[in-house]
């Protein structure tokens, strides 16, 4: 069936056809305009509605069986939901086409832009299908892109030596020693700014003399030649700590929770250079007077403060997340430290925050407003000023 109705169609009559004699379209047509001719008033007089596209072109689909006619009528309307139900109403009064006795009755009347918004629905939804499936991946590239050129932004040229570093490295009081620039890349693009690159195979001077200021954690390739900087790094610099790649991989190429899960199992070097020694291997290390004695001297004074705020946040250290505690002390969760502002606001019966980071405004002012009573970080942001939460404890543990 070709196009029946004008663009501006609204509804559609669906009529059933009986005649009791054989009878072609031309007759059904004229009947229609015939027999409702002056029965509706000239505002509803179909021939005119149809000459100003208010009606469109009337369809009669038609078969014969048994020397009858039956068949389908279809008048399209523009005009309003009364007036077509007025129409529909009018053709159930023809009751002859021509010779023949006939009967009309409408089945249904059509709402056209009900099915033309069903049309929209199931073509949005289809649309949208294939933008999730086909440009998101896209758009998500095109974000992770810029994030990735943001991090190189941030990296930086330390010392003498011009050696790959994050921003961070001058204030950090602990620093993480890599093997080269793609591995302070990947570890500034997952957040980890404090963070300096070897950038060869013997330990620069700039980092031994880091290494004797901070707490140094070594982090290398999970292969051959990561054994072999791990055994240089530890005879020519202050190492505290040790961090191996998984097997076969490299620091370059670890996701951010392979990252995080490597820096949670750092082993002291004291208990490094023990594996060391008992694999046949002594190593020949340089200020063998100085740093061990820096390292033991390390441990005492932290024995003899005994903190244990300062012990809580080592057990987090390297891994950039907030631990949430009721009054009790009972832990309610852990939650990257960038999420800890916005947790704050819709978590309840947290008492005290350890976490991995910087204590922000942003973050004592979301501690406040949930009713945290201590805050204890890495140390304090440059705007905050303890004095302004007196409801808070606020602390640094370096």
């Amino acid at each position: 069936m070709g196009k029946i109705y004008v663009d501006s169609v609204k509804y559609l009559i669906h009529a059933r056809l009986e005649a009791r004699g054989l009878v072609d379209k031309p007759d059904v047509i004229g009947a229609i305009f015939g027999q409702t001719e002056g029965l509706l008033g000239g505002e509803l007089e179909l021939r005119e509605l149809q000459k100003t596209g208010r009606i469109g072109r009337i369809e009669a689909k038609l078969e014969r069986k048994n020397g009858k006619t039956y068949g389908e009528i279809i008048v399209p309307s523009g005009l309003g939901m009364v007036e077509t139900a007025i129409i529909a109403a009018a053709l159930e009064t023809i009751d002859r086409i021509g010779p023949t006795e006939a009967k009309i009755t409408v089945e249904k009347i059509e709402d056209v832009r009900a099915a033309k918004r069903k049309f929209i629905v199931e073509r949005a939804k289809e649309l949208l299908k294939r933008v999730m499936e086909e440009e998101i991946p896209d758009s998500k590239e095109f974000i992770n892109k810029v994030k990735e050129e943001l991090r190189k932004a941030e990296l930086r040229e330390y010392g003498p030596e011009r050696l790959p570093a994050g921003p961070e490295i001058e204030e950090a009081d602990e620093i993480i020693v890599v093997e080269g620039r793609a591995d302070v890349i990947n570890l500034l693009k997952h957040g980890i700014r404090n963070v300096i690159a070897l950038n060869g195979n013997r330990v620069p001077k700039t980092i031994r003399e880091l290494s004797k200021r901070k707490i140094t954690t070594l982090f290398v390739d999970g292969d051959r030649g990561g054994d072999l900087i791990i055994r240089t790094a530890l005879e020519q610099a202050d190492i505290d700590y040790v961090v191996k790649a998984p097997d076969g991989k490299e620091v370059e190429e670890l996701t951010q929770k392979e990252i995080l899960k490597a820096l949670r199992r750092k082993i002291p070097t004291e208990e490094y250079v023990k594996m060391l020694e008992k694999r046949g291997i002594k190593l020949e290390r340089e200020e063998t007077e100085g740093a061990p004695r820096r390292r033991r001297a390390r441990k005492v004074e932290k024995e003899e403060v005994a903190d244990p705020d300062a012990e809580r946040l080592a057990s987090l250290r390297g891994s950039l997340e907030a631990v949430l505690l009721d009054e009790k002390g009972e832990e309610l969760g852990r939650v990257p430290v960038k999420e800890l502002a916005s947790t704050l606001k819709e978590m309840e019966g947290v008492h005290t925050v350890f976490m991995d980071g910087i204590v922000t405004k942003r973050i004592l002012e979301a501690a406040k407003g949930a009713g945290v009573k201590k805050v204890v970080g890495v140390r304090l942001g440059p705007a905050v000023k303890p004095e302004e939460y007196p409801e808070i404890e606020v602390k640094a543990v370096s």
